[in-house]
């Protein structure tokens, strides 16, 4: 195995975009770097999940895959709020926050990209480094969803750490949120 192949498998990110890879073995010449990345694809060390996106094996974290189609983002929204319990509406889709907004599937993987203003987008207030992507926690998830939807049910807000949410709600510079968050605990708050 050569160098190229040990340092990627070395590391525990499963999912690369061409630069990441560019960075990891040190590759400064881009037409270098598309021939070796022909080359491994063509002879099964590398997969080829989309344009610019590699993986090392088939089965890679799908929420690391979704940070890395458009980037920055991460992992938050309904994905964070079902799994913590705070809705109980199961969907198919990761959601996460970026850049723009999308829909994309392909294969048996469905994302839903949410578009944030960049300062709120690249604030890491609320978000926990999961080691190779980001990922909101409830409260951040919860704030975010209510910032770009305005009201929105949700199932269960005992677990919310209200204390939490107006430590986080600064980053959205955004009155009418902090009276929604207000409203919100007043009448779900136990």
């Amino acid at each position: 195995m050569d160098n190229f192949l040990i340092k990627l498998y070395s590391s525990r990110q499963t999912v690369f975009t061409n630069m990441e890879i560019a960075i990891l073995i040190g590759e400064k010449n881009a037409d270098k770097l598309k021939s070796k990345l022909a080359y491994y694809v063509k002879t099964g060390k590398l997969l080829r999940l989309r344009r610019g996106i590699f993986s090392k094996e088939e089965n890679c974290d799908k929420n690391e895959l979704a940070v890395r189609i458009f980037t920055p983002a991460y992992v938050g929204f309904e994905t964070v709020l079902q799994r913590e319990g705070v809705i109980f509406q199961y969907y198919e889709s990761i959601f996460v926050a970026s850049y723009l907004s999308r829909k994309i599937e392909f294969g048996e993987n469905k994302f839903a990209y949410r578009k944030l203003k960049n300062e709120i987008l690249v604030n890491q207030k609320g978000l926990v480094n999961k080691g190779t992507y980001f990922e909101a926690t409830k409260e951040r998830a919860f704030l975010d969803l209510l910032y770009l939807s305005g009201d929105y049910f949700f199932d269960n807000l005992k677990s919310i750490d209200w204390d939490y949410c107006y430590e986080i709600v600064s980053i959205y510079k955004n009155k009418a949120l902090e009276k929604k968050l207000k409203n919100y605990q007043k009448k779900y708050a136990k």
